[in-house]
């Protein structure tokens, strides 16, 4: 009997270990961190860009996709989030010029095999503006891999346009097909993103139809308000679902749990946008 006893508890053990070897939590967030402009006021950037970058620092989510990302508000966050390196360009030029939709990631846990950008526009491999769009626009991929498990995982961040209602649509068209085409789906694949589409209207719609959305896929119920876009009114209802954070409907992959972080200062937001942040399970 107590030979049996031991032969149960040696298999119940080595059953959690491949269990536990077998998935990995890691924890994405995406922000848009509003870019740097004088009118802002009290909500300027040199006045709340500490605030940003100790939100960034302790939530330490593995992979940060981020929004409005001017080059000097890339190199200050890169200067104080030590853990942290960064890939992707400005939309203006392809180097400096223009805000980045970067992807700033855990460069003690991951290494970045591939990266590259594209434009969304009908000339994605080159600077230009897409259809109706007000701005140019981008999405910035990377493939990465764990150090320690080797785990690998594509991630995509993007921005859509806030004007141009063609120019969304068709933006999202443009990186469901990009992703089916870089991708293949081989390994788990994640898409952060500002994209200026609330959930009834048809960019979000075309999104929901192609990914699964972490907020409504969370296993526990979705901590914090819906709405993400907060304007710097902190006395006013936040007005919009704006962000999102989408996983190919194909992956093993799930989402553990998740938040709209709504964290202040004195009255006011780190950004006109709350980030959001989702713990995910992946699968080997």
């Amino acid at each position: 009997m107590l030979q049996y006893v031991k032969k149960s508890l040696l298999l119940l053990l080595v059953c959690l270990y491949i269990n536990a070897t077998a998935q990995q939590e890691i924890k994405v967030m995406s922000f848009n961190i509003r870019l740097d402009v004088a009118s802002d006021g009290e909500n300027r950037w040199d006045a709340r860009r500490d605030k940003v970058a100790a939100l960034m620092n302790y939530y330490e989510a593995d992979f940060i996709g981020a929004q409005e990302v001017q080059h000097h508000q890339l190199q200050y966050l890169l200067t104080v989030l030590k853990r942290y390196s960064s890939i992707g360009v400005g939309r203006d030029d392809g180097k400096e010029a223009g805000e980045y939709s970067n992807i700033f990631y855990n460069k003690e846990k991951f290494d970045v095999l591939q990266q590259s950008t594209f434009w969304l526009s009908p000339t994605p491999d080159s600077v230009s503006f897409g259809w109706n769009a007000n701005c140019r626009r981008v999405c910035t991929y990377g493939l990465f891999q764990d150090k320690k498990t080797k785990q690998k995982l594509w991630v995509f961040n993007t921005h859509f346009d806030h004007l141009g209602d063609t120019a969304r649509l068709e933006s999202a068209k443009l990186i469901t097909e990009k992703i089916q085409q870089l991708t293949s789906n081989t390994h788990p694949i994640i898409l952060t993103g500002d994209f200026n589409s609330k959930p009834t209207e048809a960019p979000a719609v075309y999104m929901t139809s192609h990914f699964r959305s972490a907020r409504d896929n969370s296993q526990e119920k979705a901590y914090g308000p819906a709405d993400t876009w907060n304007g710097f009114a902190f006395n006013k209802k936040p007005d919009g679902c704006i962000d999102y954070i989408f996983m190919s409907q194909h992956s093993s992959a799930t989402v553990k749990k998740f938040a709209t972080i709504t964290d202040s200062y004195d009255m006011k937001y780190p950004s006109d946008h709350f980030p959001i942040l989702a713990t995910i399970v992946l699968k080997k």
